[in-house]
């Protein structure tokens, strides 16, 4: 199954921490990092006083559902040393889920697609630089028109 993951980070060695995490999912169970976007640097989004980030985006193919994937990063974003102390805070690394296949799936744990993506320029762009013709399975508008309409208001 292809998945589309956004991968960020705004603390330590913040390039760094992006391609561990991207040769961590690399290495899980029959999951392969078909594409990536360029790194990018970004203004925090939310929650803003805080330092800037590097963001990407990859497309991976694999076995895992999406329950276990978002687990498996989870473990991955633990190892790398992710501490949740405050919503949208800054953090080592952060990955996001915003796509799996066309699924929508909405539960108290995983919300696919991705509830803020079309609202965020940052994974937007990487998404256009990768897959600029995905259509979101809710919206109907591919990553194109998902970021004309933030730029139109």
């Amino acid at each position: 199954m292809r998945a589309i993951l956004s991968l960020g980070s705004n603390l330590g060695n913040r390039n760094d921490s992006i391609n561990q995490a991207i040769n961590q999912i690399a290495n899980l169970p029959n999951t392969i990092v078909q594409k990536q976007s360029q790194i990018i640097e970004t203004e925090p989004w939310g929650h803003i006083l805080q330092p800037a980030f590097l963001n990407c985006v990859v497309i991976i193919e694999t076995v895992l559902n999406p329950f276990d994937l978002l687990d498996s990063l989870l473990n991955i974003e633990n190892k790398l040393g992710r501490i949740r102390t405050e919503k949208w805070g800054a953090r080592t690394i952060d990955i996001d889920i915003i796509f799996y296949e066309n699924q929508v799936i909405k539960t108290d744990n995983l919300t696919i697609p991705h509830p803020y993506m079309h609202e965020r320029l940052f994974v937007l762009d990487c998404l256009n630089e990768i897959c600029p013709e995905y259509m979101h399975p809710i919206f109907k508008k591919n990553i194109k028109e998902l970021i004309n309409n933030i730029k139109q208001g």
